[in-house]
């Protein structure tokens, strides 16, 4: 029986050698790997679940929409709720901003809002801010804010500062003027005081 050359020798060892030597590369691997926590794995995953699926809400919600009489409405807030059996819908750290066809723009800031559908109102409550355009900013708890039409109406006294100077009313009132369609006027009533600083 010839002998078998050297490189088929050689080709036959090979055969043999290399699984061997990745069995033993791989099983030292296994032994020389850190071990993995499961507690570790997912560090930042602190979200109960089963309160999320009880509770659903929605992470920085926007709206934008257009009201009957042609202003326009964008309504974000930082978290919001969704209508449930026996509760509104309901958001946090709400923003809205309203833009009028006759270009005044109004800001609203609110630490809360719930949606009365059937009146068509957005109820911002938990210390509302009104910014407008014209240099007035109000404070007051309570805003209901249409959603069909233009219009705003504090439930609560008023403190503004603006180009008249500082202002402390009942109450407050932006809405369309009757007599002057496509002009909206901002109005303070029920026992208005106004220290007049023009200029300030």
């Amino acid at each position: 029986m010839a002998r078998a050359d050297p490189h088929t020798r050689i080709v036959g060892w090979l055969k043999v050698a290399l699984p061997i030597l990745a069995l033993v590369i791989l099983a030292t691997l296994f032994l020389v790997a850190d071990r993995i926590d499961p507690e570790d794995a997912l560090p930042y995953a602190e979200v109960d679940v089963a309160e999320r699926a009880r509770e659903p809400r929605m992470t920085a919600p926007s709206y934008a929409g257009t009201t009957s009489d042609g202003a326009s409405l964008t309504l974000t807030a930082e978290e919001a709720r969704p209508a449930a059996a026996g509760s509104p819908a309901s958001a946090r750290g709400v923003r809205l901003d309203l833009s009028t066809p006759d270009g005044a723009t109004t800001e609203l800031r609110a630490a809360t809002a719930v949606v009365d559908q059937a009146a068509r109102l957005l109820v911002l409550s938990g210390g509302v801010t009104v910014t407008t355009g014209t240099g007035y900013r109000l404070e007051t708890p309570e805003v209901a804010a249409r959603l069909d039409r233009s219009g705003l109406e504090s439930r609560g006294e008023v403190s503004a500062t603006g180009p008249l100077g500082e202002i402390r009313a009942d109450g407050m009132r932006l809405d369309q003027d009757n007599r002057t369609p496509g002009v909206y006027l901002l109005v303070f009533n029920g026992g208005v005081r106004l220290v007049y600083r023009p200029g300030g």
